[in-house]
């Protein structure tokens, strides 16, 4: 696993987004992870892509030759998380395992601090 400023990506989850990067039909500046407000549990994890990188708002990583984007407001929620890539009969995707997450909704993709 890779990890940077408190933010950890498995090799699987790196790969992933790599794949999803090459698939991109545009020109990207890299993977963009990120937390909003709303969801069910008051916040949900974002993924996107870095079409630009805003130099007074972004922090930008390197996980094995991947470029991460993420914003200065939304690192304070991600300080120890983990990214995974996971996969079943029923589902697949990125899935957080984040320290900071005192409860979160049945999917998963939304969780709230305390």
């Amino acid at each position: 696993m890779s990890e940077v400023k408190g933010i950890t990506l498995t090799p699987r989850a790196v790969e992933m987004a790599k794949r999803k990067l090459a698939d991109a039909d545009t020109p990207v500046e890299g993977f963009r992870l990120g937390v909003k407000g709303g969801g069910c549990s008051g916040y949900y994890y974002v993924y996107d892509f870095a079409k630009k990188i805003r130099p007074q708002k972004d922090l930008v990583f390197e996980f094995d030759g991947l470029k991460v984007v993420v914003d200065n407001r939304s690192i304070e929620f991600l300080q120890g998380a983990v990214l995974d890539w996971e996969q079943s009969l029923m589902s697949y995707g990125f899935k957080w395992k984040n320290p900071n997450a005192t409860g979160d909704c049945g999917c998963g993709e939304s969780f709230e601090v305390g």
